[in-house]
């Protein structure tokens, strides 16, 4: 195809918003909703179908400092246990908001339909993450994050909210440094997308895609966000600090780093290395697999490391003891996946695991109050926004986090629109958005997309994983240039199934920039700290208690991080916190 066919064939709707939310998943569609219930015309755009989007797969709960079961829980002691699992490095005033907000969103939960699990009088039911002091996490059964996701979608139902799915945005459309709208195009036919709009809140997810082995699906999490944010102006906030999770099943390939839910390890689940030893206690002999994601995940890579690991390079998870009533009752999720996966057993056999990369703990700089970006006019929120997470992410936080940022960024992006004195437009911002796509199509390169996204995979497995140092770490920039390189002469070539091929070149770029970012900021964190481990660097260095910023422009800034509230800090001084009887984040 030739780009004056591609030109002729490419069919380009106009639309018009107040304001425009990119991503349709938990936080996507919460902000929509605030837009929505205000009255102010919204549009949300999803690549992917809203009832499928990544909010769907989190299962273990939501946090609120609720006091249902502990009435000694609060929102400070919720924000000390936030702040001290961050390994010091979470902004303290984001953290702030979403533990007083988070009764709110459960609130805002409850009034939209969502099902919490129940106590026999009525309380909402909540129980023990790893790392909380109390009783704070809600839920509804293993499938919190589906149930809330199908919360927010008949929510959207009933407000008319107008979605789109399957509408792949390419760029964010700026003019003298303020949003006004996006570009893209419709992945099954190819026509194109104009979207003007007074505000745009970006909601597309993180990176942990770039990695082999991660608990995102095919295409999703491919640092589109990352992408779309900076091209347009703005930076990125601690790209290298990324949870790896540490139990993603290794076979088969196109289902390698699929999560099994630390549910069977809190349940009592063993680990062991290939050579059958149970090797917690090597690392933390007291809370054994019950001790926290980033440590379980250190322990098991350094296993893998070491030689001890199984002869696909995993550790076994093993649950076969337990009765298997337990089993079937308490991880039926776990098991239904293993046999639909590796037609596995588990109450007969061990799980075959591995560290797999699963949450983007950085992203997109924002301002800790409201979450707006460099860019005016633009927002950032969920796992593509950065702040609260910091060097180690508490487990149920995240889907908090985008119920509270949710509305708030809703109602900032209503009080933006209608105080606009005048609506900006660039002609030649929207002809290098039709160029860009254009030039793809017409391209008759000889590298295969999906190829170099494998590569780029592999690298970031190889030498920016669980463990990282200053070698490995510059030879995976070169790397990366290299690949860089080739990305010019990519070949797209769009069939009777759809364009999901100019899709897979889409997030070739924006795997490449996070890739980059976060090999870079990587580089810059000479030390360890929480999910970030440099074997050259193994100790914490105080000095590095700050944020990393990063852009194309400027490479890595150094960001420092404002003081804990007095009362906060107070309770951040307790002893280290009992696992016994808790469920593991």
């Amino acid at each position: 195809m030739n780009s004056t066919q591609g030109k002729a064939h490419a069919h380009e709707h106009t639309i018009s918003t107040s304001v425009l939310v990119i991503g349709t998943g938990g936080s996507g569609l919460r902000a929509a909703i605030e837009v929505a219930e205000s009255g102010t015309d919204v549009l949300a755009v999803g690549k992917r179908p809203k009832d499928d989007a990544h909010t769907s797969l989190a299962a273990g709960g939501i946090n609120a400092a609720l006091a249902t079961m502990d009435p000694d829980d609060t929102w400070q002691q919720h924000a000390a246990d936030t702040i001290k699992e961050s390994y010091d490095l979470a902004n303290p005033r984001t953290v702030e908001i979403v533990t007083q907000g988070a009764e709110q969103g459960i609130a805002d939960l409850e009034r939209y339909g969502m099902d919490f699990a129940k106590e026999d009088d009525g309380r909402i039911s909540q129980r023990f993450f790893g790392a909380h002091t109390w009783r704070r996490t809600a839920f509804a059964g293993d499938y919190t994050g589906l149930e809330i996701q199908r919360t927010l979608i008949h929510r959207a139902e009933a407000l008319n909210l107008p979605i789109l799915d399957r509408v792949y945005i390419t760029k964010l459309l700026v003019a003298d440094g303020r949003v006004f709208g996006a570009f893209g195009f419709d992945i099954v036919d190819g026509s194109r997308y104009r979207i003007h709009a007074d505000a745009v809140i970006l909601a597309a997810g993180g990176h942990n895609r770039i990695w082999r082995r991660t608990s995102s699906r095919r295409d999703e999490n491919t640092g589109d966000s990352f992408r779309l944010a900076v091209e347009a102006g703005a930076r990125l906030r601690d790209a290298e600090l990324v949870q790896f999770h540490p139990s993603g099943i290794i076979e088969p390939e196109n289902a390698a780093g699929t999560l099994v839910s630390e549910a069977a390890r809190g349940e009592g689940g063993i680990l062991r290395n290939g050579l059958g030893e149970r090797f917690m206690e090597r690392y933390d002999p007291e809370r054994m697999e019950l001790s926290t994601r980033d440590r379980v995940a250190l322990a098991a890579y350094t296993e893998i490391a070491e030689g001890r690991g199984t002869e696909n390079g995993g550790i076994w998870l093993d649950v076969s003891h337990l009765p298997r009533e337990t089993i079937m009752s308490r991880l039926p999720r776990v098991f239904q996946t293993m046999m639909e996966t590796q037609m596995l057993d588990i109450t007969q056999s061990p799980i075959e695991i591995a560290p797999t990369a699963h949450y983007s703990m950085g992203g997109v700089w924002v301002d800790p109050v409201e979450h707006s970006t460099d860019v005016e006019g633009l927002w950032a929120i969920g796992e593509a926004s950065s702040g609260l997470h910091g060097a180690n992410r508490l487990g149920g936080n995240s889907l908090i986090e985008l119920l509270v940022f949710g509305r708030i960024v809703g109602q900032s992006a209503i009080a933006y629109s209608s105080d606009l004195e005048a609506q900006v437009r660039s002609q030649s911002a929207i002809a290098e958005a039709r160029a860009e796509i254009d030039d793809l199509l017409s391209s008759e390169g000889t590298e295969n997309v999906r190829a170099l996204q494998r590569e780029i995979r592999n690298l970031m497995t190889a030498h920016a994983g669980v463990v990282r140092d200053e070698a490995g770490l510059s030879e995976g920039l070169e790397k990366l240039a290299s690949i860089e390189a080739r990305m010019s002469d990519v070949g797209i070539h769009p069939d009777i199934a759809g364009y999901s091929d100019l899709s897979h070149a889409f997030d070739l770029k924006s795997s490449a920039l996070a890739a980059r970012a976060t090999l870079e900021c990587a580089l810059e964190r000479r030390e360890t700290r929480g999910c970030h481990n440099r074997s050259d660097y193994p100790e914490q260095d105080e000095n590095l208690q700050v944020n990393l910023v990063w852009s194309p422009s400027t490479g890595v800034v150094k960001e420092s991080i404002p003081a804990v509230d007095p009362e906060v800090a107070e309770l951040m001084r307790v002893e280290e916190i009992s696992q016994v009887g808790k469920l593991v984040e």
